[in-house]
């Protein structure tokens, strides 16, 4: 099957000779090698019950609605296009056409229409990421969790991935930084509930507790991605204040350090007036000396020794 071929399988428009091919269909050449050379397929009716879900399905949430109108076409004009499966030792298995599958189902079919073509894992794995990004809009967080789990299963580098689908390698790191988002916030992305621009702010706030503030207070008074990233700025800017306030407070309070010189005058003074003293130094130019005594003969004498 060339890469047409495949894209009208998987439910895309031919490109004209003279179009260039979009990213990702060159995503799909890196897919299937030499596209003008073409990969064993065949074209048949299948029975439904033989055909196993792919294993490697990326999007996790099917809309009900979108799949009851779905169901509605099929009862009337049946599967118009083909699913992609490879064959299996007790049957099919599903390669691309997951909506298509479960609406037929719905529908009562007992068979479907179905391209057979020859894929490995690998191959398997990178048509279902393929056709989700590229018709579906699968969510953020099932982007982010499709690529972990052909990055691990593979051992595949961010860049050979991208370089595999026709992705940016920095794309992909964005989608996976959404992994490391409080739960809660996963779900809001995941949801709808926050966009993908939302989540790329709340990326920003390495405090999971406070992102989880942020992440409610946007959903609750449906915040733009703007105004969410500028309460989060204007609370940064707010901790920068309180933490210099800290600061500033402390050195007040604490002593500076003293010098030779001081130290040197505080053992003068205390062989001098036989008591205890202490200089201390606040800032520049700035202190106290503090005074000690045990008895009322000892404050006498440290006073006749001042009014000299």
């Amino acid at each position: 099957m060339n890469l047409p071929d495949l894209m009208k399988a998987l439910g895309e428009p031919r490109m004209e000779a003279t179009a260039k091919p979009p990213r990702m269909a060159r995503g799909l050449n890196a897919l299937l090698g030499d596209v003008s050379a073409p990969v064993g397929t065949t074209t048949n009716k299948a029975p439904i019950e033989k055909i196993a879900n792919n294993p490697y399905q990326p999007r996790k949430q099917f809309d009900g609605d979108e799949l009851a109108s779905l169901a509605a076409s099929i009862r009337t004009h049946g599967v118009l296009q083909p699913l992609v499966v490879r064959e299996v030792a007790d049957g099919y298995q599903l390669i691309a056409g997951e909506r298509r599958l479960r609406a037929a189902r719905e529908a009562g079919l007992s068979e479907v229409p179905v391209h057979v073509v020859q894929f490995d894992d690998q191959q398997v794995f990178e048509a279902a990421l393929v056709e989700n990004i590229q018709r579906t809009d699968l969510n953020p967080i099932e982007k982010a969790m499709g690529f972990k789990e052909y990055m691990q299963k593979f051992q595949f580098t961010q860049d050979q991935l991208g370089e595999r689908l026709g992705i940016g390698s920095s794309t992909i790191s964005n989608f996976l930084g959404l992994l490391h988002l409080h739960q809660e916030v996963q779900d809001a992305v995941r949801s709808g509930a926050l966009s993908m621009g939302h989540a790329k702010v709340l990326k920003s706030v390495h405090d999971q507790a406070q992102q989880l503030a942020f992440s409610r207070e946007a959903v609750m008074k449906n915040y733009s991605v703007h105004a969410l990233e500028l309460l989060i700025k204007q609370h940064k800017l707010a901790e920068v204040a309180e933490a210099a306030a800290v600061l500033s407070e402390r050195a007040k309070r604490e002593p500076a350090e003293k010098t030779a010189h001081v130290k040197g005058l505080e053992d003068d003074l205390r062989q001098r007036l036989a008591v205890k003293i202490e200089i201390k130094v606040r800032a520049k130019d700035k202190g106290q000396i503090v005074i000690g005594f045990d008895t009322n003969d000892d404050f006498e004498r440290i006073i006749q020794a001042l009014q000299k």
